[in-house]
């Protein structure tokens, strides 16, 4: 194995938060954390904000966007100023900034139009290094419903599921699911993260206002068994040769692990690490590098799984390809747990971007 690259002693990092999914909110917590957390003598940082009508911008005008608590400890880099701006030369460090220091992006954007491979997919045209996943990976995580097919013929282990689109989906096909799934039923859109538009259906009235609810994020839904077991997640880290943190677990404080839940009302109870049989922990992550590889995962990821100690035991729940990253967040703590600190993890999604554009290059 080549060794590994090295951080550049300075980087601009260009850090894009906000955008127009429903996670808005959840990427501007993110980003405020990332930039307070991130050392000042290595790198220039660039934060451009979109807001949630799709507008991007500069610094200076990134003050709403990033308004809210802990907006206050936001370091000095942020006032840089500049007007709206034209993505791509800002994205590949033309104008007056420094064209000497190397550009790395990260897309602190979670859900469509972030995560779903769209922003990748510039990212690549602009020519950076970029911390994400690439395009077919981020797709590919992002939409549960493809996912799933790609892990089933991976022979990941998962719940039973069926996905159906908007236009297949009447009162024959919901008593068709019931039916092979059994109550209660999750529902959800297939393209949206932290749980936006997820619901427990226990009857079939239940189901008709799941499935009304969901259909107002996508016209792909999913629908999953509910399984009784724990929920244990691991951080997956690297590229060409990926390692995993110890595993963690979440306790919900309601029925199941909802946005109130992960981002509102703090109930829930992260146990990090997650107390495990030795051989689980390992199974656990043997499953979720195989999945990540299978999804085309690269840089960064959180999977996730569910755990039947006296069933089936490890099953494959998602892959998370831009997980939240407060110091609060699961995946910083999952690494903070196994020796990797919150500014030293920054540093490393950072130098696999940049190993990561540098080996593509030597290819092209």
């Amino acid at each position: 194995m080549a060794d590994p690259t090295p951080l550049p002693d300075r980087v601009r990092l260009v850090v894009i938060f906000g955008g127009k999914s429903p996670e808005h909110d959840v990427s501007r917590s993110s980003a405020r954390e990332v930039i307070a957390a991130l050392d000042p003598t290595r790198y220039d940082i660039v934060p451009v904000g979109i807001d949630r009508d799709g507008h991007w911008m500069l610094a200076s005008d990134t003050a709403e966007i990033l308004a809210g608590p802990g907006a206050a400890s936001l370091p000095p880099a942020l006032a840089i100023g500049g007007p709206d701006v034209d993505a791509l030369p800002v994205l590949q460090g033309h104008g007056t900034l420094d064209a000497a220091i190397p550009v790395v992006v990260m897309p602190i954007l979670h859900g469509p139009n972030g995560e779903d491979g769209t922003m990748q997919g510039l990212l690549e045209l602009a020519d950076v290094p970029y911390v994400s996943s690439g395009v077919l990976g981020s797709a590919l995580s992002m939409d549960k419903a493809k996912a799933k097919e790609v892990l089933t013929a991976a022979g990941i282990p998962q719940a039973a599921y069926v996905s159906a689109p908007a236009w297949e989906i009447d009162p024959d096909r919901l008593d068709q699911i019931a039916t092979q799934l059994g109550y209660p039923i999750f529902v959800k859109p297939a393209n949206m993260g932290s749980s936006v538009g997820v619901s427990r259906a226990t009857d079939r009235a239940a189901l008709d206002e799941a499935v009304a609810l969901a259909l107002v994020h996508d016209e792909w839904l999913v629908f999953e068994e509910a399984v009784i077991g724990r929920e244990l997640e691991i951080g997956v880290l690297g590229t060409t040769h990926p390692r995993t943190s110890v595993p963690g677990e979440i306790v919900p404080g309601g029925e199941f692990y909802d946005y109130d839940d992960k981002y509102l009302n703090g109930t829930a109870e992260m146990v990090i690490p997650a107390e495990l049989p030795p051989w689980v922990a390992d199974e656990m992550s043997q499953l979720a590098v195989a999945a990540f590889r299978a999804l085309r995962g690269e840089i960064l990821g959180r999977a996730d799984f569910f755990y039947e100690a006296d069933g089936r035991g490890l099953l494959f729940n998602e892959l998370n390809t831009l997980p939240g990253c407060t110091p609060v967040s699961m995946f910083p703590l999952l690494w903070g747990a196994s020796g990797l600190a919150y500014p030293d993890l920054l540093d490393e999604l950072v130098r696999l971007a940049i190993e990561r554009h540098d080996r593509r290059r030597r290819r092209s």
